[in-house]
Order: C-alpha cells, then structure tokens, then sequence
C-alpha cells in the first residue's frame, strides 16, 4: 500500500474508561492553547495542540491539533478525525490538507472557507506514536505496531483528552476518517456520547475493496482490455498485496502488476484520477492523462506546502510540538513498521454492530478514487444493509437504509474528498451532524 493511502483507528471500550468531571473552565490558560500560527489571518475561534502521554514507561505520547468551532462552540458537537496510511498524519492531512481552517500557501496560511470546524469541533489526532509529532522514546515500540496497539493508545488519548479538556466529555461525539477503519465498540457507549461514524473510502473488507480496482482502472480508460482480464483473473490485486505483504510475490503477480503499473504510468495519481500535475510533490506524481475541468481551483501541490510549513521551528514552537527520532515532520512516517496483514481483518461486521445499537454510521466515496473504488464500498454496504433487513428509504448519488446507514458518492471527489471536493463534503458533513436527509445529488 503506498504511504498515502489513509486509516482511521477507534476503540470504543467503555469498560475501562474512568468517568471525567463535566465541569468545564473557560480555558483561557490552558498550556496547550495556542496563541497564533505564523502567518494566520485573523480569526474567532481558539486552537490548541500539545501531547496526551499514553505509556509513561515507555515514554509514548500522540499529539493532537484542536480547532473549536466557529461560533458557539458550546452548543456544537466534537468530531475526532483520524487518518493513517498506516502510519499517515492527521493534522498534516486532515487538519492543513482537507477538512481544517486553513491551508499553507507559501509563508502564508490561508482560511479554507468549507473548514468543518465551522460545524463542529474538531480535533485531529496524530496516531500511532512515530506519526507526524507524536512519538515514543523506546524504539523498539516503532517495530510492533498493529490495530490492536493503536486502538488502546487510542483510548487511553481520549480518555486523558476528555481530563484536559472536560467541558467536551458529554458533548455529543462523531468519529470521521479515511480508508482503513478498525473500531472496538462496547455496548456500554453511554460514557461517550457517541452520535455518528462517518468513514470515507474505507477499506471494509480487504477482498472486495482491494479487487474493486481493477474495474474502476479498466472504465476509466487506464488499462486496456487484455490488462483488466489478468487483473481479474490471473493475479487479482488482493492476491498481490497479500503476497507482497508475506514476502512471497509469485512471478504471475509480479507479471501482472509490472503490467498495470505501466499502463497506468507514474503520471496517473491512483487517489483521484483527474487532478491536475504537481510535479514536485513527494507524494502525488501527476493526476491524469487528460485532465478534467472543476469547478474550484485546486491546489494540488498543498502536501508540499504542508510539508514545509510544518518544518518551520516557529511554526512547531506555535503548536508546542518537536521533533523525537527523526530530523524532520513528513506526512507518513519513515520509522513506523506496521503490521500490513491487518488489512486482512474485515471491519464491516463492526459496522453491523454499530448500526444494530443505533449508530448512525455513514460511508461516502469519491467517485474518483481507484484505491478503494465506490463499487467495493457500495456493494458491501448493500450487503450489509440486506442482512440486517434494512430497507432502502433513499436512492440515487445516495442510498439510505432506515435510519441508520448510509452510503453517498461524492461527485468529483478523490480519496481525500474535503481536499478535492471541499463544498460538497461539508454540505455532507453537515446533514450528517444534524441527522438531516442527506442530499439527493452533491
């Protein structure tokens, strides 16, 4: 899986989670305030960033990035957002690329007018320990890192979140995030206030999803005929990863995958298929053979500018952040060795669990991605929906199955859809928080 590719890490175990004053202080000290980010515009709302401690032994701790919303934060919800890779940064990705209040432009932020935060409050989590700011003073931490691991230093972050900040601890509670979900939920969520999951592109069962590539290339025009029939058959793009992953790539998937990596080209971004070219970004080598028009202007370069804005020491002084065991922030981590054959655990049996206690979950595509196509999403959530016995209230851009599950395509959008497509993620975002009808076309 290539480093960009995003996962989102919850464990919702209640049993362990010791109960937290609701009383609140207006946070005006707060240490981990922050005052001004060089090169902010002027704006209403407060931020903080800092580290919560998950293992003091070990000396591990996951910093976070928190934008109350603009406007009341009070009255207003608390989003935790996650990425991953694994290994992936949310406040470089989610918080400065996506769905923040700003986006770095030169020396310069610039305020991103579909910030979420103008609907929630939003906190960014960077985890495991090794992404982005976070860390862990034993090295040998970075060697051994799986689901299980993050989930619990997951809890353990918001548990001790929840005491630094206890005006938030019964505020109601949404989880959002990309591609690799893995979520623990215990029955007794009455300790959070848990409200909603919103997952986009997620990897919900590793067959489906992963094997969804193939068509979405072939109809898309980036590989040919011949190419889609032994992509299909011969060496499917599960087989592959599960091969790659154990060390043990036959040449028939070698052979195939040789082949599709040349037809599509390095000049094709596998993440959105029609975005223009950054050229010198790490990260998105150039967008398509032929680019499409969109309606908003995008800066397709903005991982670099995130990239240098985050490696400024007053920027990192700014978010009471520094550097532990690597010589500079990077979107993805370079000393994280996760265990890859996680993706092999199926995720959408928890989701059935979590729509069976009455979460509403909702899963949104961008229709332009082909790491984890729409096809796989939605046919899994159809699936889902027929076990359960859920019948479809709402079709079209969005299929609705009683009153809580959802599946939506977002048109235009990439596997990162706030970054590509800013206005129609938040209209989303925002039916979704206030359990409103989701919009019939967007």
């Amino acid at each position: 899986m290539r480093a960009s590719v995003v996962w989102m890490v919850l464990t919702m175990a209640a049993a362990v989670l010791q109960h937290c004053s609701s009383g609140g202080g207006d946070h005006s000290s707060h240490p981990d305030m922050i005052s001004e980010l060089p090169g902010q515009p002027p704006v209403g709302f407060r931020q903080f960033a800092g580290y919560i401690t998950v293992d003091e032994s070990k000396e591990r701790a996951l910093f976070y990035y928190f934008a109350e919303a603009e406007g009341d934060p009070l009255s207003k919800p608390l989003v935790l957002w996650l990425n991953g890779g694994p290994g992936c940064s949310s406040v470089g990705v989610g918080a400065f690329s996506e769905n923040g209040p700003f986006r770095p432009s030169g020396q310069m932020l610039v305020r991103n007018e579909y910030s979420w935060n103008r609907e929630a409050n939003m906190l960014y989590l960077e985890s495991p320990a090794g992404v982005g700011f976070s860390y862990s003073a034993d090295d040998s931490y970075y060697g051994r890192v799986d689901d299980r691991l993050t989930a619990r230093d997951n809890l353990v972050f918001l548990r001790r979140w929840f005491s630094k900040f206890p005006r938030y601890k019964d505020r109601d509670l949404f989880i959002a995030g990309e591609s690799y979900l893995m979520v623990q939920f215990n029955k007794r969520r009455n300790v959070f206030n848990l409200k909603g999951i919103a997952l986009g592109n997620p990897v919900l069962e590793f067959a489906t999803d992963f094997n969804s590539r193939a068509e979405f290339l072939w109809s898309h025009g980036l590989i040919s005929d011949s190419t889609y029939r032994v992509f299909s058959s011969a060496c499917n793009y599960s087989r592959y990863v599960s091969e790659y992953y154990r060390g043990s790539l036959s040449p028939v998937c070698s052979r195939v995958m040789t082949q599709v990596t040349r037809e599509t080209s390095r000049f094709v971004d596998k993440y959105d298929v029609t975005l223009d070219v950054c050229i010198s970004s790490v990260l998105s080598q150039s967008k398509i053979l032929a680019p499409q028009q969109v309606a908003e202007r995008i800066d397709v370069c903005v991982e670099d500018e995130t990239v240098n804005y985050l490696n400024r020491k007053d920027v990192q002084s700014a978010l009471h952040a520094r550097l532990d065991g690597v010589s500079r922030w990077s979107v993805c981590s370079s000393v994280l060795e996760y265990d890859f054959l996680n993706l092999e655990i199926p995720t959408i049996n928890v989701v059935g669990s979590l729509v069976r206690a009455g979460i509403p979950v909702l899963v949104y595509s961008g229709d332009q991605d082909s790491v984890i196509p729409l096809t796989g999403s939605r046919t899994l959530v159809q699936r889902l929906a027929e076990e359960l016995g859920m019948k479809t209230t709402v079709g079209g851009w969005t299929q609705v199955y009683g009153n809580a599950l959802s599946f939506a395509t977002i048109r235009g959008a990439s596997h990162e859809a706030p970054f590509s497509q800013p206005e129609r993620s938040l209209v989303l975002f925002q039916a979704f928080l206030r359990g409103n009808p989701l919009p019939e076309t967007f």
